[in-house]
């Protein structure tokens, strides 16, 4: 008895929400009709569609393609409105209907209209052609809201748009119906723009397909490359060499793209090899001459060479490599002489000097005799020679920025050295100040 009144109850929700979804559907039919006649006039009819036909009253399963095709129509309209404010600036969008990822809601509404004919027996072959047409439509308005959503940042919206209008152009071919992606250059285009704001919204599963197809087509255009060593360079299961491979590929079709040049300069970098980076850097300075980052960016691949062979003894290669490292930091600072970073670098160059030779002495100290102690003296004359070179670039580093931990330790450390505990000292309350969690307001070496 009870599962009966249950059965019976449940057909009668059933019958008052189609009768609701039927009354709503009128009533938005009503309100669209009213507003096309007079756009212009009538936006209040507009905004009565949009409140009439969101959301699905009585869920989707109630409804039919009628239903589902009115509704795409007014979220194409008001899509269509949103377009023509945007683009010829007459009219305020606060005016219109507010309803967010309006043209994906439209092409929802068409695709599911496409699926609902399928489903009811005999249903109007006009139904599906109605919502092809919408469909057609909705591609366009997608593509639109895809590039606003892109210029904006949000790469999340962009990406369903775009990947909303793919998904149009499958439903079209399906029912053997033209698309505005039939054009092969027209999909990659839009399977490059999905691919990209796909990635740019840290959606990498779904970017690296479409970057894949886009490169067996051979794409022309180089951010497919450095996409795809993006790809395959991050997360967990990165793999460097097939990355590197891709990179490989977009350097040789696209030998003087700089973002191309820039990733591979990462790359080696990454893997620290510094001997093949040399040449690439000054490449890369060819191309981008103002570009101080690259200075300092090869100065410090020449103070890592120089490094490595001073520990391997190799004084040679290795004071070949110190003057490399100090030419690019000083081209650096003729472009700009306050540059933070090559202030920095060139003091860390001679201090590391000094202490290469500091290294040295510790080994020499057992020889006493009187050459001995006389090739010790001019190597200690050596390492307070490169102190004092040091100096310098560190107090105005400091000048530019107080708050640096790094400096502040090696200004601290020179004057220890220098035999001056008080500056030494003033300088470490500063340091300790910064490490406790505070910040210097001025400089120490203000106005230097």
């Amino acid at each position: 008895m009870n599962t009966m009144i249950l059965g019976m109850l449940a057909l009668v929700l059933v019958a008052v929400s189609v009768k609701a979804q039927q009354a709503d559907a009128k009533a938005a039919a009503k309100a669209l009709a009213a507003y096309n006649l007079d756009p212009h006039a009538s936006k209040e009819r507009l905004k009565e569609a949009v409140a009439a036909i969101l959301p699905d009253p009585g869920g989707e399963d109630l409804a039919d393609p009628k239903y589902y095709i009115l509704k795409g129509e007014i979220l194409n309209t008001l899509a269509n409105q949103i377009v023509v404010v945007k683009q010829t600036g007459l009219g305020s969008l606060e005016e219109l209907p507010q309803v967010d990822g309006v043209a994906v809601r439209a092409f929802n509404a068409y695709a599911t209209a496409v699926e609902k004919h399928a489903q009811v027996i005999n249903s109007p072959r006009y139904f599906l052609q109605d919502a092809i047409k919408g469909l057609r439509e909705a591609q366009g308005l997608l593509y639109n809201f895809g590039i606003y959503a892109f210029e904006a940042q949000d790469y999340g919206s962009a990406y369903l748009n775009f990947s909303s209008g793919l998904s149009a152009h499958e439903i079209l071919k399906k029912e053997g119906q033209e698309s505005v992606l039939d054009d092969a250059l027209a999909m990659m285009d839009q399977k490059y723009l999905t691919a990209l704001a796909a990635l740019n919204n840290n959606m990498t599963e779904a970017a690296r397909p479409l970057f894949e197809e886009l490169y067996k087509a051979s794409y022309d255009n180089a951010a497919v490359y450095e996409a795809l060593y993006t790809i395959h360079a991050s997360g967990e299961d990165a793999d460097l060499e097939t990355a590197y491979q891709y990179l490989k590929a977009g350097r040789e079709k696209y030998p003087g793209e700089a973002s191309l040049l820039f990733a591979e300069i990462n790359h080696f970098l990454k893997l620290n090899r510094l001997d093949e980076l040399i040449d690439k850097l000054k490449m890369a300075i060819n191309s981008e001459p103002e570009n101080l980052t690259l200075y300092i960016t090869l100065g410090g691949v020449y103070d890592n060479l120089y490094q490595r062979e001073s520990a391997a003894g190799n004084s040679d290669l290795a004071s070949n490599y110190f003057d490399g490292a100090l030419n690019y930091y000083n081209q650096s600072l003729e472009k700009d002489p306050n540059n933070f970073d090559a202030l920095y670098s060139t003091g860390t160059l001679y201090y590391n000097r000094a202490a290469n030779i500091t290294i040295e002495l510790t080994e020499m100290s057992e020889d006493f005799s009187t050459a001995g102690m006389a090739k010790y003296k001019a190597r200690e004359a050596e390492v307070f020679a490169a102190i004092d070179q040091a100096l310098p670039y560190f107090q105005k580093a400091e000048s530019i920025n107080p708050n640096s931990v790094e400096t502040l330790i090696a200004l601290k450390e020179i004057y220890a050295r220098k035999n001056e505990p008080e500056t030494s000292n003033a300088l470490n309350e500063r340091l300790e100040n910064l490490q406790h969690g505070g910040i210097n307001e001025t400089s120490f070496f203000n106005g230097f």
